[in-house]
């Protein structure tokens, strides 16, 4: 008995080690962004010498001439139209594909499959020749649009997983009754995926949020930039670097993952368990 309590207390300290190890970096983040520019590097310790919050100030104030918080602004906007194109798209798309009888579905639903398994990279070029010729560039709108079109397979694969758990008979009776395919849509299937659905808005907010990569590609004016690129611009590879107002806003990034994570958690873990046991 002994033996096995020790066991236990062994593996909970290898936790607890391995979860401090891979929160370090978030703290020591955190610790620098209260540091002056001069400290950050000098000092190995976590406490401030002196502690300010003049990173916050100036961090806040943005660059270019652009405060901090309108790129905050920039975010938001992106990542809510988002969460509404994917939901709307991606579940129209996942009760085709779980509730609907049509020709070659079954084919339609493979080469769906099979986009999720096509690198990004590879449709990058001829995306950008294609929005560069109809003039979306600088703009959201090569960002956002494509969302419209249920372009996202995996939420796609999420939801049909989940659908196909939902009883066919449950449709069955307002078909009796005269429903039309968007009516059992909007007034059954929608609300019975709720948690699917808001496992499909956590991560779209999660991925749109700190996408760099592709909005690096299709934004260069500062006014519209995003968090993530905004961050970029604290650093001058060829002059003085504000580290301490990097660190600082990159704190406040944080923020509103953590909250739609503490917030949502019990949806996320509902969402992925329900569709994968139905599944």
């Amino acid at each position: 008995m002994n033996s096995k309590k020790s066991r236990k207390l062994l593996t909970h300290l290898l936790i607890i080690l391995f979860g401090l190890l891979m929160i370090y970096p978030l703290i020591w983040m955190l610790s620098a962004s209260f540091k002056q520019n001069t400290e950050i590097f000098q000092s190995l310790s976590l406490l401030p010498k002196h502690p300010t919050l003049e990173n916050y100030i100036n961090g806040w104030k943005g660059v270019s001439g652009v405060s901090f918080g309108k790129f905050f602004l920039n975010s938001f906007i992106l990542a809510g139209v988002s969460i509404v194109a994917n939901i709307l798209s991606c579940s129209m798309a996942a009760y085709a594909f779980s509730k609907l009888e049509f020709k070659l579905r079954n084919f339609f639903f493979a080469v769906m499959m099979v986009t999720l398994m096509l690198p990004f990279h590879v449709k990058l070029i001829p995306q950008y020749i294609v929005f560069s010729k109809i003039g979306w560039v600088n703009t959201y709108l090569p960002l956002l649009v494509p969302k419209f079109f249920a372009t996202e397979g995996f939420f796609i694969f999420l939801l049909v997983q989940f659908m196909r758990g939902i009883s066919d008979e449950l449709l069955e009776a307002p078909r009796i009754d005269g429903a039309g395919s968007f009516r059992i849509y909007m007034q059954f299937i929608m609300p019975l995926s709720v948690p699917a659905l808001v496992t499909v808005a956590i991560f779209t907010f999660i991925w749109t949020w700190n996408d760099f990569f592709s909005q690096m590609i299709y934004l260069s004016k500062p006014s519209s930039f995003t968090v993530s690129l905004a961050l970029r611009m604290f650093v001058d590879p060829t002059g003085k670097s504000s580290w301490g107002s990097l660190f600082a806003m990159s704190c406040l990034s944080l923020v509103p993952l953590l909250l739609i994570f503490i917030i949502f958690q019990r949806y996320l873990v509902e969402g992925i368990m329900l569709g994968s046991i139905k599944g």
